[in-house]
């Protein structure tokens, strides 16, 4: 295997059109702002301490993600598996994170970079109830950079074609393929994992 150094790698890649360069704007503008009032999922990524990195993905309503203003977006944070590794990582880390938000039926993506604090704030958590629940905390996130991403790679995987979607069962349900990586060390006992409609159910309840 021939590794890419950095002093090769204009060799391979050339440089960038200026206008890739000049999108990459400071706050939120019109198109950014609508973009994110139309998304319903968007994936975070943050950076631990030590260098780790995590990305997890986010989801609710559409527009679930408040802009506050052209210089702040609000996440709202729902119930799910509680390793809080982006707060973790946002708390011991220098709490910068990037975003990026899709919108279904739109192959262009938008990549949005911050710094994040966590807020824990009854009278803002009481603007973002969703699905009858409160946000257990909330992101709120300085923006430092918004640009656009162009769609050839949700074109490439024609990721919006309902002729590419797969059928669920060709998949293990989440519980069970979980069930099998760790019986050898949680030893459970009696203890069986559940279908997949047993999950649909107990997510129905718990979003």
């Amino acid at each position: 295997m021939t590794n890419v150094t950095a002093e090769k790698l204009r060799e391979t890649y050339p440089a960038p059109h200026p206008r890739v360069i000049a999108k990459a704007r400071p706050t939120l503008d019109m198109h950014s702002s609508k973009f994110i009032s139309l998304s319903p999922f968007c994936v975070l990524a943050s950076s631990g301490p030590d260098g780790t990195v995590d990305a997890s993905p986010r989801g609710g309503g559409v527009g679930f993600v408040q802009i506050a203003s052209p210089t702040e977006l609000r996440l709202p944070d729902r119930p799910g598996n509680n390793r809080v590794d982006t707060f973790q990582n946002v708390l011991n880390g220098s709490g910068h994170v990037q975003l990026i938000f899709f919108v279904p039926g739109i192959d262009d993506t938008l990549r949005v970079s911050g710094i994040a604090t966590l807020s824990k704030d009854p009278e803002l958590m009481a603007t973002m109830e969703e699905f009858g629940k409160l946000p257990r905390a909330v992101l709120c996130i300085t923006v430092t950079e918004a640009y656009f991403h162009c769609g050839k790679a949700l074109m490439r995987s024609r990721l919006w074609s309902p002729e590419v979607q797969v059928k669920r069962d060709v998949m293990p349900s989440i519980s069970e393929m979980v069930f099998d990586q760790t019986k050898a060390d949680t030893k459970p006992e009696g203890e069986t994992p559940m279908t997949q409609g047993e999950i649909d159910v107990a997510y129905r309840k718990n979003l």
